[in-house]
């Protein structure tokens, strides 16, 4: 499905118009192509990388990914493919963003589960109000059973000024934030009240980084994602075969 910024850019990406042509012609001006794109677009040049096509740049905005014709007219949404390696360059390109993202957050502004020997990290967007993320939790003590470290970023879907993120800021708040994000978890009523500093609102930025569809959202060292509950025999499968140790 396509994203609203991405229904966006493609509408401005057909409006762009032939006047950028005359600016786009690096060889004959010496102008970085990237630098007349991203004025249209309201982007950074940095946002722009040559795609393996030649005439189609790369467009990132968080982790999502489109590309746009040097002169300007076109804008394409979807992934690229490399036939010959049978490789998805474009969710390649989105691994490492994630990857880059994540590791920008310090693990103080994570809440985590982990065993005494860990032998995989994963990093769980997750509300105190899902279903799903509720039934993930109850079985955190099977997914460290398995070797598996979990760290949580609160984002609650319903965004600011709502009963969920006063619950996400409660839990950061509590004296223990791992017990008090279990019991709000399971329902309990949390006594503690929101204080000023916490991560709530970077981590939600993140999710929306990320162009999350809902929760919870595993992402994986290498920056895969997987969207929705895995239980956890499932994840430390998965997690086996995508090892690179």
């Amino acid at each position: 499905m396509t994203s609203k910024w991405l229904a966006g850019f493609i509408a401005l990406g057909i409006s762009l118009g032939s006047g950028m042509a005359a600016a786009q012609q690096p060889s004959a001006a010496g102008v970085d192509p990237r630098a007349a794109i991203a004025k249209q677009l309201g982007a950074q040049p940095d946002d722009l990388r040559a795609s393996p096509i030649q005439g189609i740049y790369e467009y990132t905005r968080g982790t999502e990914i489109a590309y746009v014709t040097t002169d300007g007219k076109y804008a394409i949404s979807g992934d690229l493919y490399d036939l010959k390696a049978n490789d998805d360059l474009t969710e390649q390109h989105r691994r490492d963003l994630r990857a880059k993202l994540i590791a920008a957050v310090p693990e103080d502004q994570m809440l985590i589960f982990t065993p005494k020997d860990p032998k995989y990290t994963v990093t769980v967007f997750t509300d105190v109000d899902c279903q799903y993320c509720r039934k993930l939790h109850s079985q955190i003590a099977e997914y460290n059973r398995l070797g598996i470290r979990v760290r949580y970023l609160l984002y609650p879907r319903t965004g600011p000024n709502t009963v969920s993120w006063t619950k996400a800021e409660q839990v950061w708040c509590s004296p223990d934030r791992n017990d008090a994000l279990t019991r709000a978890k399971l329902g309990q009523e949390l006594k503690s009240k929101p204080c000023a500093e916490n991560p709530v609102a970077r981590t939600y930025a993140l999710g929306k980084d990320f162009a999350l569809q809902g929760t919870p959202a595993i992402v994986m060292a290498d920056g895969d994602m997987l969207p929705g509950y895995v239980p956890p025999d499932v994840l430390a499968q998965h997690l086996k075969e995508n090892s690179h140790h």
